[in-house]
């Protein structure tokens, strides 16, 4: 497969030249008085996601232009060879293949009939690991006797499940509470075992190697507290979402599910990682999550780039990245439930694609990964939006709003759905007849995003839209999207001082280092 990186191409020159002509005087009210076909055209319909493009510095021109980039980068070869299992995360020659844990089992379930490195193959351990691991989860969900579920994981085997259990609390089994466990802090662990008994608590220690430091500390301190308090039935009250079946026997657990090194933590939430979720919203509604997130895959995988919505919103950061110079993106979902969706889609965006080399392992000269931040919508009105309206930074803004409530407050919806539109108007339009401290410049761009309502299947769909956007955006820079190396060298450092700080020894270490170890001993 041949990629050619976005700077290497004519339509990289050609974007260059269009910028410099039109970009800084772009302005999005006269874009709308010009073309009363504007919000159609940029606007479409994906599974179980309407997105709105219109509010965003782009015209018929441009977006002309960036379609040909993807086309001259390669973007829809890549796309396949992910699809067809081809070792795209070529640092660490692995297959990407985490659209695999949501496409539908062949009727009937057909286990391939040698261990080859085959798709087919492959769809078959995933089926035979999800049954099981469903079954599980309805049995945990009928036992009365355990009231508590708590998971012990950190980055994607925390932050997947955790997001999406809170986005559907209103599909979630009623008696059980659920509680997440990542932060090595000792606080955090403390604060939940307070909370719950051991004889009617399910611990699941959610790690693939089962050695990540983080999670193992608070999985042996779990453990500790379990047995002091006169739990006895290790086997019963806690389980495994790991590979290493070895580990977590020697630990007492007998119950594991495993995934696969094509699956990073990431994109786990499809996988046994996302066991939390489904003894929360029962096996069918894990089953509609999957098919959520199968329908958007299979809309990536074959709609026209012109009508290929994870590809037209990577092609849109692209735009603002490299040419506008837009440094950071802000999320604002107007729905209360998706409260960690921002935080999940900070590691899905920066984790892919903060690199500053491309796949060859050259330096790049331009940008890649924006700053991902927000919170839901009405709070962040009272934070954050003063500097979206008035700051000196172009922060562009992505609005995500939901149709129909589930609940029957009188009034709330409405005045949450006036308050979105109400904002991108406010952000497009400014007030620009007054000066001074009541003037808005207006022209600032934003994305919204709607769904008819927020449920496991449009959840699924709109997670899955959110990870092939950004490997569109990996795909045009040229990087690797799917490896991590900037995530090691602080744990590697960590062992280190965690030695010097119980033994004193500084030598070597840098003197602000050395001065703080010093503090904290003394």
């Amino acid at each position: 497969m041949n990629r050619t990186r976005c700077d290497h191409t004519p339509a990289w020159a050609a974007l260059q030249n269009q910028f410099a002509s039109s970009g800084p005087v772009f302005d999005l009210r006269a874009a709308f008085a010009t073309d009363a076909q504007r919000h159609q055209r940029l606007s479409q319909q994906a599974p179980y996601v309407f997105a709105d493009l219109s509010k965003n510095l782009i015209d018929v021109a441009t977006q002309a232009l960036l379609f040909e980039l993807a086309q001259q980068t390669g973007l829809p070869a890549h796309i396949e060879a992910m699809f067809a299992g081809e070792k795209i995360n070529t640092t660490e020659q692995r297959a990407v293949l985490h659209t695999l844990l949501r496409k539908p089992a062949p009727a009937p379930v057909q286990q391939a009939q040698d261990a080859s490195d085959s798709i087919a193959f492959k769809l078959s351990q995933v089926h035979a690991t999800l049954q099981p691991m469903l079954a599980y989860a309805q049995a945990v969900r009928a036992d009365a006797g355990i009231t508590d579920v708590v998971n012990i994981g950190i980055g994607g085997s925390d932050l997947g499940p955790q997001m999406a259990l809170l986005a559907l609390d209103e599909f979630a089994l009623p008696g059980k509470r659920f509680h997440f466990v990542s932060n090595v802090d000792g606080h955090e662990l403390a604060a939940v075992l307070r909370k719950i008994q051991p004889e009617s608590t399910l611990f699941l220690i959610a790690s693939k190697t089962f050695t990540t430091i983080e999670t193992m500390t608070n999985a042996h301190s779990a453990k500790a507290w379990f047995e002091a308090q006169g739990g006895t039935d290790i086997a019963r009250h806690f389980a495994a979402l790991t590979t290493n079946v070895v580990a977590a026997n020697a630990f007492g657990i007998s119950t594991t599910f495993g995934f696969w090194d094509w699956v990073g933590g990431r994109y786990s939430v499809w996988s046994a990682i996302g066991l939390p979720l489904a003894i929360a919203i029962g096996a069918q509604g894990f089953t509609d999550f999957l098919a959520g997130a199968h329908a958007m895959d299979e809309h990536f995988r074959t709609a026209e780039l012109e009508q290929n919505l994870p590809v037209r919103l990577g092609l849109l950061d692209l735009w603002y990245r490299n040419f506008h110079g837009f440094t950071s993106r802000s999320v604002a979902p107007y729905h209360s439930a998706l409260k960690r969706y921002p935080a999940y889609l900070q590691q899905l965006e920066m984790e892919s694609n903060g690199k500053r080399v491309d796949a060859d392992g050259v330096a790049l000269p331009f940008g890649t990964a924006p700053v991902i931040w927000g919170e839901p919508g009405t709070n962040g009105q009272h934070a954050y939006f003063q500097m979206l309206h008035q700051g000196t930074d172009v922060v562009p803004v992505e609005f995500v709003a939901v149709k129909n409530p589930r609940h029957d407050l009188p009034g709330h919806h409405n005045l949450l759905l006036a308050n979105v539109l109400a904002q991108a108007q406010a952000l497009m339009l400014g007030k620009v007849d007054v000066g001074g401290h009541k003037h808005f410049t207006g022209n600032r761009p934003s994305t919204f995003l709607l769904l008819d309502e927020l449920s496991p299947a449009s959840l699924g769909a709109l997670i899955a839209l959110q990870e092939h956007r950004v490997f569109v955006s990996g795909s045009l820079w040229g990087i690797n999207s799917f490896d991590q190396w900037g995530v090691e060298l602080g744990k590697v450092l960590a062992k280190d001082v965690e030695a010097r700080l119980g033994s004193g020894d500084i030598s070597g270490l840098d003197a602000s280092t050395a001065g703080l170890l010093a503090r904290l001993r003394n």
